[in-house]
């Protein structure tokens, strides 16, 4: 079952198909069983098929710390488990290439308790080919992308308490995307865990979709249906640290195999978790293996690591640490991994997303790993959200005081391929909801949510929103209940989401959106502090240039493509409302092509007019303007209170 060649790529640290050997995989007569286990001195397989009997089917030590056996009768649906030995130690253990585990035991059993389960892979039949060969992948960069955060045992329940299934929750939640019009689904892990609350965030099979929503094969329907809807898949992994669950990876062959073996480094102090130890080659085959494994088995579209900021820094909310070989704080060994992991998954799928939650400023993690660059495609821009909602918490009139908050992202703006998060990170552990930071009554906190997100979708990079953001619930989200559905009958909510929906129109149909390059994104006016009134365009990526054409009376040059027009937004951060305020803007016809504060979002209704004018007035209203040499075009404008407008600049 093991080959030679099996043997030898796993011994250097690259069999990154290893989940086509480890593991059960069933044929007609049984199943062939293989597992990496170096300090072992005996492991026997147990399970249905042979009344959990230790002595019936012992596993033959390999090269590499590898072990396999065959075990006629063994067969898909049944249960199982390795009973480890080492000397004195003796452990039944969940498979780590299981690709099913049934749910842990409610009397905490460890025979009985969360046993792998053999699956047969084949049978299931995809739908999803046209989306397989057109995802975009690297190409996104200049391509909307705009996710939608779940949850999937919390975004809605059936009517008698319980979570939705896989196969279940397809149809509504492929509904509910494609109404709002974002373009992705990011689910947060369906790794299994066997603990709840951990939100699938501390897992024991990596191999293994939960149980609590289906099958392996109804996980591939969801991903599936998705897909044909038009809606790509991402799944939230953790590579930085895994469950103490005793039937799991923890000490697993009578040694911490897994796990650091420098118990300074072993557990981490954040999560009660322990830390994978980066630098064993069989660690690096098991989880390189695992990200290729999900993208190669279930279709996905991309990977956001969880955590990586603890994985660069050996120091990483520590009293007390190891230091590299070298004396530092950095961690050698996760930092290759993580340029591993990039270079693995792209040279076997290249039209996926990799996406790094990392939240402190360590360099080029976006950037590939031949420019010295981590090699993913995209970072979460953490400093972003966490100044962005700094500023929007406080009351208007203190705003003026905070505007730094609001205007410094842009210093660092294009430092990496960014995503903007607004993810279930800000709305736990007593933070509250995104509606209750809004200062003000119920209208300023609508009115300020719009705001937000007019900010959000108008700031160069991708966007990301957790559920129940959408239409601005009330409640802090918690996993034990759906979402608060029925605040959509309230008319500011409803006005939210309808909101949220035009901002993602407006973001598919304007490439300016998406031009996420030096040169998309332009300060008009950032000097008003006082009144806390903010401008900038958005202008999309210049056209190609015309070309030179051969013909038979000679040469002649092809017009080159219009250029696309521009947008402005202009935000009025605070109650007042303010008449004839001069805002700069090139010369010509406007066209309001959104209102926060129109009454469809919600808001009072105010507005300038369907098209302004911008031109020149001859005495400037502004000092800026009137300084100049020439006066420049300014158009004069009503802004709305706690109100953001759009204006799209008419083509001649």
């Amino acid at each position: 079952w093991l080959t030679s060649e099996d043997v030898s790529r796993w011994n250097e640290g690259t069999h990154f198909d290893c989940y086509g050997k480890l593991g059960a995989h069933p044929n007609r007569a049984g199943s062939w069983f293989a597992v990496w286990a170096p300090h072992a001195d005996r492991i026997s397989v147990i399970g249905d098929f042979n009344g959990w009997d230790p002595a019936a089917d012992r596993l033959t030590r390999t090269e590499g710390g590898l072990w396999e056996g065959y075990v006629r009768g063994a067969k898909p649906g049944q249960h199982y488990k390795y009973r480890v030995g080492r000397g004195d130690f003796l452990v039944d253990k969940t498979d780590p290439f299981a690709r099913a585990l049934e749910a842990p035991a409610k009397d905490g059993s460890a025979l009985v308790g969360m046993s792998s389960i053999i699956v047969d892979g084949t049978g299931f039949e995809w739908g999803d080919g046209d989306w397989m060969s057109t995802r975009k992948g690297p190409e996104s960069l200049s391509e909307p992308v705009s996710i939608y955060e779940v949850h999937l045992g919390s975004w809605k329940r059936r009517e008698d308490g319980h979570s939705y299934s896989y196969r279940d929750i397809a149809e509504p939640l492929a509904d509910h995307v494609e109404a709002m019009g974002f373009t992705h689904v990011e689910l947060m892990p369906v790794l299994e865990h066997p603990y709840y609350p951990s939100w699938g965030y501390q897992v024991v099979g990596y191999y293994a979709p939960t149980h609590r929503y289906g099958a392996p094969a109804d996980f591939k329907y969801l991903v599936d249906y998705l897909h044909r809807r038009g809606i790509g898949v991402i799944l939230d992994w953790v590579p930085a640290h895994f469950a103490t669950d005793p039937q799991g990876l923890s000490y697993f062959d009578g040694s911490p195999l897994y796990e650091y073996t420098d118990p300074v480094m072993r557990h981490h102090p954040d999560w009660g978790t322990l830390v994978f130890d980066y630098n064993k080659r069989g660690v690096r085959n098991f989880l390189i293996g695992n990200a290729c494994y999900w993208l190669d088995e279930f279709h996905l579209d991309g990977l956001r690591f969880d955590a990586v900021a603890s994985m660069l820094y050996r120091d990483y909310s520590r009293d007390h640490w190891t230091p590299n070989m070298f004396g530092g704080r950095e961690n050698l060994e996760a930092i290759d991994f993580l340029k591993k992991v990039n270079e693995a998954v792209y040279g076997r799928f290249p039209g996926v997303m990799m996406i790094a939650e990392e939240s402190t400023a360590w360099p080029k993690v976006s950037a590939p790993t031949y420019d010295g660059g981590l090699g993913f495609l995209y970072k979460w821009n953490m400093g972003w959200m966490h100044d962005v909602l700094k500023f929007m918490e406080q009351d208007p009139l203190n705003r003026k005081y905070h505007f730094n908050s609001l205007t410094f992202s842009m210093v660092y703006a294009y430092s990496e391929h960014y995503a903007l998060p607004l993810s279930h990170d800000e709305v736990v552990h007593m933070k509250g909801s995104l509606w209750s930071k809004m200062p003000g009554d119920d209208w300023q906190k609508a009115a300020n949510l719009r705001l937000l997100y007019g900010h959000m979708w108008g700031h160069p990079g991708k966007k990301l929103l957790f559920m129940g953001g959408e239409f601005g619930q009330y409640r802090e989200w918690s996993h034990d209940r759906e979402l608060d559905w029925g605040q959509l009958e309230l008319p500011l909510h409803a006005g939210i989401q309808r909101w949220v929906k035009a901002l993602n129109a407006l973001y598919a149909a304007e490439p300016a959106l998406c031009n996420d390059a030096p040169g998309g994104f332009e300060w008009i006016d950032i000097s008003d502090w006082q009144n806390c009134v903010v401008s900038y365009r958005r202008i999309a990526a210049a056209p190609p240039e015309a070309s030179v054409e051969a013909t038979a009376k000679g040469k002649r040059r092809k017009k080159a493509p219009t250029p696309e027009p521009g947008l402005a937004f202009v935000f009025n951060f605070t109650p007042v409302p303010r008449e004839d305020y001069g805002v700069h803007l090139p010369e010509g016809e406007w066209e309001l092509v959104l209102n926060s504060d129109a009454e469809e979002f919600g808001g009072s209704g105010m507005s300038p007019g369907d098209v302004v004018q911008s031109k020149v007035h001859g005495a400037a209203g502004k000092a800026k303007a009137a300084e100049a040499p020439r006066p420049d075009p300014y158009a004069l404008l009503t802004l709305p209170p706690l109100g953001v407008l759009v204006f799209k600049q008419k083509v001649k």
